[in-house]
């Protein structure tokens, strides 16, 4: 078995296709439900977003998704998403997330 980050808007087209075929257990409606309030963008976007990001240095595959989440517009929120990292990012490197993030909202 291997493990991957999935976006919430990845959660929520997951969680709707499986809607469609089968009943849900009641963690899986609380999860889709809570996908589908706070996805800002398409799957497809945010795949996108996350690609883009991971490409500028510092950035894992765990803050990329938590980007393609949250869509940080301002640099404090930024910041908040790596506070638990072990990088520092410098004004540049929260400036160019937050031109990325910006052409997908």
């Amino acid at each position: 078995m291997t493990e991957q980050y999935v976006t919430l808007a990845e959660v929520r087209d997951l969680l709707t296709a499986e809607n469609l075929d089968r009943e849900l257990l009641p963690s899986q409606k609380a999860a889709m439900e809570h996908a589908q309030k706070t996805a800002a963008i398409s799957a497809e976007n945010a795949r996108a977003l996350m690609a883009e990001v991971m490409g500028i240095h510092g950035v894992t595959e765990y803050a990329a998704v938590k980007i393609a989440d949250l869509v940080p517009q301002y640099s404090d929120d930024v910041r908040a998403i790596f506070s638990k990292e072990r990088v520092t990012l410098d004004a540049e490197i929260i400036n160019k997330i937050i031109e990325v993030v910006s052409k997908y909202l």
